[in-house]
């Protein structure tokens, strides 16, 4: 299968990777010869630290790297069966791509979009056939994550979105189906652990150790929030809050905070920058967390019915199946449960009544249970 990849950074670079592996035929295209340049030694990189760890031998090595050829042409990719976009998150940009790239490739090439949270069906409008559009959504490092979310665009025919998610399951990747809504799952449903930590801390209720503690002992999460989003950059994920926000119109539920937003326009970007909501110069301390059990308990179940409240009312509208949804965030985002499943364990009623006390003492829309919790709870049911 002949596969173009659309952009060379770590994400475009990272799929190439892995379809070359999966024993694809992959053209890497970017208009930057030192973008391709970098993609091809960091692929180097990683291949010989796979052969120093024992995953791969030398032959190996050298059979991915011989799947991979660098383009600076987009007309390169005319023999492609499937091209996967992995550029700058602007849909105009996107839009201008996908429409010159539709008059190379032949009638059946997929063309599919990595966007983490545009809409499928917009871009898809750019093109003159717009079924052949499906997003297909990797996750940051796409060789190491398994998850890929598809997400078909109301315009998508079944037989490219049946043939995407055979393809991506055929590269050992686990597949989540998505509605095309903001966000899609992952970015949707995870965005209470930053948004409602950031309301935690803003209330002065505990400091960013304390709230990653609390997370992170509690819950058995790799990393606290705020750890997460000096990670991931807090530019970033701030972008991303306020493009959900605005694409729910305005849904309480997704407010981004102030704290995030002075962070990012301090420059306290997280660890590219050197300084986020800790210190990363030599010598820097981390501070101490406070390790008060009743504290540590508050925080953890406001954060965690907020996150199933989340994953409840996706499940509630439609945007994935249960199962879908909690492979989604063990294997997109490594939770340490599927949000559900943890609904299950914790019992619905306690769901149900954290929330109702949360809304009771805020009468906040942000707050509001979602009412597939509410039927379930009065009907006695589960999710698994």
């Amino acid at each position: 299968m002949n596969i173009g990849i659309i952009g060379s950074g770590t994400m475009g670079s990272g799929i190439a990777q892995v379809a070359a592996t999966s024993g694809c035929t992959v053209k890497l295209y970017d208009t930057n010869q030192a973008a391709l340049d970098k993609a091809k030694a960091s692929l180097e990189k990683i291949l010989n630290r796979l052969i120093e760890k024992g995953r791969i031998d030398t032959e190996e090595k050298n059979r991915i790297q011989s799947n991979i050829s660098y383009v600076d042409t987009l007309k390169d990719l005319a023999d492609s069966n499937l091209t996967i976009e992995a550029i700058i998150e602007n849909l105009e940009i996107k839009k201008k791509v996908f429409s010159e790239l539709e008059s190379y490739v032949a009638d059946d090439c997929i063309i599919a979009s990595n966007t983490s949270s545009l809409s499928i069906a917009s871009i898809a409008a750019s093109l003159q056939k717009p079924e052949r559009c499906v997003g297909i959504h990797f996750f940051n490092p796409a060789p190491l994550m398994k998850l890929v979310e598809v997400i078909p665009a109301i315009q998508t025919s079944k037989e490219v979105l049946d043939k995407s998610i055979q393809t991506i399951s055929d590269w050992k990747k686990v597949v989540a189906v998505a509605k095309d809504t903001p966000g899609f799952i992952v970015n949707r449903v995870a965005r209470p652990f930053y948004g409602e930590s950031l309301r935690i801390y803003e209330e002065g209720i505990a400091d960013f150790a304390t709230i990653d503690y609390s997370l992170k002992s509690l819950g058995g999460f790799r990393m606290g929030p705020f750890e997460l989003m000096d990670f991931i950059g807090n530019d970033v994920n701030y972008t991303v809050t306020e493009t959900v926000f605005t694409a729910f119109y305005f849904d309480p539920r997704y407010k981004p905070a102030f704290t995030q937003k002075r962070f990012a326009e301090a420059g306290y970007l997280g660890r590219k920058s050197g300084k986020g909501y800790y210190d990363y110069s030599e010598g820097a301390v981390k501070p101490e967390p406070t390790k008060d059990a009743a504290l540590s308990e508050t925080i953890f179940n406001r954060v965690l019915v907020m996150l199933i409240n989340e994953a409840a009312d996706a499940l509630f509208l439609n945007i994935a199946s249960a199962e879908d949804i909690d492979n989604a965030m063990t294997k997109g985002v490594n939770y340490p449960k599927g949000l559900l499943a943890w609904a299950d364990e914790k019992g619905i009623d306690w769901c149900v009544e954290q929330l109702d006390a949360l809304y009771n003492e805020y009468h906040e829309d942000r707050y509001r249970c979602s009412p597939l919790l509410r039927k379930m709870n009065r009907e006695n049911k589960t999710f698994f």
